[in-house]
């Protein structure tokens, strides 16, 4: 029989402990002493000691909700007898981690230096549609560039086509027609984008001339536009299309990689499919890796606003100034108001995978997903796909739905994005590299196709949360360089362009 631990206490604190294999009613749970009362799925709670109803519950040193029974030592722990309750979790038992920044030398990656100064990871063709309209045209014209027909561009990583769902049936001013310009914008002038050709219906809301003047943009020799209705049809259309990419291609040939800072790097951070693990393994190893890129000189960027409700006062005690920490809890009060006018609760957003893999609660799931931040100090919080310039942490309000988020941190200018998942994410950001990093080593053996890094070595003892933390910051160097990331090996991203809609419908 194995004398391997089979729970986790993460705080001295918690009277609570993570199952690190499924026990049965029972068992002895090793790191508590004490007989299972009821089955227990890993990844869920083991309560330790009697908690009455209404008293709160602890992990991470952390109330992430109360009691809703008594729960007795030795019973599961999970949505039958715990919410997050009237409290707004900003009730903390444990202060921000104390940790002193790493110290990190000097550092480089090899990137391709932009006009404005920014730096890509990669060099690639965009065709961004303006309306969905104009979809179809882009994907046939993306689509007509294969890797074969790649081969003679040998400085350009791909063509990418840009589409969504949304530039017309919407109102003409508004804050729905400004965050999708602000949202395409972004990506047109990305740092990873070395020639564009823009494409329109011609009647639409969301018109050519509109988005190229909210950006400050003008079409020339890296950035070309098209009018179906002004081309003949769509049949025209693609053809003119395809013959402007050609030439944008050889525009994007002429860049070429070189050594550059670390100071140039912007960094997205993701969890999805998050699951119990996500806040001992991945989410932690992240934030190790995030210290040592802002100790770099870089920029890292934290989102999913609804996803820090019950951990905010984390994110507050590390703002540099009064006037951040006064914008993120306005952003805050912002998303409460704005999900109770939809007759919803932000505790609403645990989704079943979430639940299943052991989260229970909203304040649960934020206290895990802050940790992916690492300890740096909040520098600024920004609006949807507005443009970060950094250097540091930032914040930038969006969504906790996935697509949604890292397609605004994308536009805000992040040329690399690290992607925590703990159920299974197949995210492959089509601009932006997108690495996948695993909570556990069954899920990455079960799709190592997708994933980019085993945190799950953690829980086996094989990597401590500092060496996991260098091993991520290399690799994010190294696919800054233009190593492949899986989902750029299975050449997934084209879809997962998703902005934030806002507004009526019309």
């Amino acid at each position: 029989m194995s004398n391997a631990p089979r729970t986790l206490r993460l705080h001295g604190e918690d009277n609570v402990v993570v199952a690190l294999a499924d026990l049965a009613a029972g068992d002895v749970a090793t790191d508590a002493a004490l007989a299972v009362r009821t089955p227990i799925p890993a990844g869920h709670k083991l309560a330790v000691a009697d908690i009455a109803a209404g008293a709160p519950v602890i992990k991470y040193g952390q109330v992430i909700g109360a009691a809703t029974a008594d729960i007795a030592a030795g019973d599961h722990v999970h949505s039958h007898n715990l919410e997050a309750g009237a409290g707004d979790g900003r009730r903390g038992l444990a202060g921000a981690p104390d940790r002193r920044p790493p110290a990190v030398g000097s550092r480089h990656f090899n990137g391709f230096r932009r006009a404005d100064g920014r730096v890509g990871t990669r060099n690639l063709v965009a065709v961004v549609s303006t309306v969905n309209c104009s979809a179809t045209v882009v994907r046939r014209i993306a689509g007509a560039f294969t890797e074969q027909r790649l081969g003679e561009y040998e400085a350009v990583d791909g063509v990418v086509p840009i589409t969504h769902g949304s530039g017309c049936g919407m109102s003409a001013r508004g804050e729905g027609l400004e965050v999708l310009r602000r949202t395409l914008v972004g990506h047109l002038a990305h740092p990873n984008v070395g020639a564009a050709l823009v494409i329109g219906l011609g009647c639409e809301v969301n018109d050519i001339d509109g988005l190229l003047a909210a950006g400050g943009l003008q079409a020339g020799d890296t950035l070309r536009t098209l009018a179906i209705q002004d081309s003949g049809g769509t049949r025209q259309a693609i053809e003119r299309g395809v013959a402007a990419v050609q030439e944008l291609l050889g525009v994007a040939n002429r860049a070429q990689r070189e050594a550059v800072s670390t100071r140039h790097l912007v960094l997205g951070l993701q969890c999805g499919g998050s699951d119990s693990f996500s806040g001992v393994t991945a989410n932690p190893a992240l934030g190790r890796a995030a210290d040592r890129l802002v100790a770099a000189g870089g920029t890292v960027v934290l989102s999913e606003t609804p996803e820090i409700f019950g951990a905010e006062h984390l994110l507050l005690d590390r703002a540099c100034d009064p006037a951040v920490a006064d914008a993120l809890r306005e952003r805050l009060d912002w998303w409460q108001r704005y999900v109770a006018g939809q007759g919803a609760s932000l505790d609403n957003n645990p989704s079943p995978g979430n639940l299943a893999g052991g989260i229970t609660t909203i304040l649960e799931k934020s206290l895990g997903a802050v940790m992916k931040s690492g300890t740096s100090p909040l520098r600024g919080v920004h609006r949807y796909a507005e443009r970060i310039d950094g250097p540091g942490f930032v914040f930038m309000d969006g969504p906790g739905y996935d697509p949604c988020s890292v397609t605004g941190e994308i536009a805000s200018g992040a040329n690399l994005v690290c992607f925590t998942t703990g159920r299974g994410s197949v995210f492959g950001g089509g601009i932006a590299p997108s690495l996948k990093l695993s909570t556990t080593s069954a899920l990455a053996a079960r799709m190592a196709d997708d994933i980019d890094y085993d945190c799950g070595r953690i829980l086996g003892g094989e990597r401590t949360l500092d060496q996991a933390g260098e091993d991520l910051f290399d690799l994010i160097l190294a696919t800054a360089s233009g190593r492949r990331s899986a989902s750029e090996r299975n050449g997934l991203g084209d879809f997962e362009f998703v902005p934030w809609q806002l507004g009526a419908v019309l």
